[in-house]
This record gives C-alpha cells, sequence and structure tokens, in this order.
C-alpha cells in the first residue's frame, strides 16, 4: 500500500491545475468532434508551499527524497478525494530566521505499479 503524505501546505499559496485529455477530430465545415480520451482523462498538477519548522521541513524533504520522484504516494488536494501523486521536482529550502520554506510540485498519476 503506498505511503500517504500527511503535511499540510500552506494555503495562501496553493495552486493547481487540472487537464482534461480530449480526442478531437476537426471536420471541413469548421464542426469539431471531442469525447473524452480515456478513463483516467482528469489529472492535477498542484505547486505547494509549506513553510514550517526545520524538524517538520526535514521530515517532508525525507519523505520526497525517498520517494524519488518515482514512488507514487496517497495525498489529498483541496475539496478533492484522496489520490495517488509522484514528485519529481522541489525547490531546496530557504530560511527566514527559525522558518524554512519549500515548493513542491505534486502530480497526479494513475500509474498503480509505481505505488509500492
Amino acid at each position: 500500500m503506498p505511503d500517504i503524505f500527511t503535511w499540510v501546505p500552506t494555503v495562501a499559496n496553493l495552486s493547481g491545475t487540472a487537464t482534461l485529455l480530449v480526442r478531437k477530430s476537426q471536420f471541413g465545415d469548421g464542426y469539431t468532434q471531442r469525447a473524452p480520451d480515456g478513463i483516467n482523462n482528469r489529472s492535477s498538477s498542484f505547486n505547494l508551499q509549506f513553510v514550517r519548522d526545520a524538524a517538520t521541513i526535514s521530515a517532508i524533504l525525507a519523505f520526497l527524497d525517498a520517494h524519488a520522484g518515482a514512488t507514487a504516494f496517497y495525498w489529498a488536494p483541496l475539496l478533492r478525494e484522496q489520490s495517488l501523486f509522484t514528485c519529481e521536482t522541489y525547490s531546496e529550502p530557504t530560511k527566514d530566521g527559525n522558518v524554512y520554506t519549500i515548493s513542491a510540485m505534486f502530480d497526479q498519476t494513475f500509474d498503480t505499479t509505481s505505488a509500492s
């Protein structure tokens, strides 16, 4: 069973994008026919920011490093159900006083073979 990412991002800087895969057929009279492409035609990516103490940021970094961008984990976006995600890109921490900040890009995946 995949691990669960339990840390809550800073809501003020949370942003996400939904991508819908659609097959299109363009006809000569200007008509376009559209249909969803596959059973998982909707996927999401989230740019997350975490502003926390050193111990919490270190734990998040250890979690992301352990999954190495290839192993999926569960995470629940705002107003959505828990889904599988991977994280291939995150920033190195910056420090402001006793607070550290990192950003991470979570990409939804449907590949259950990458979840262990």
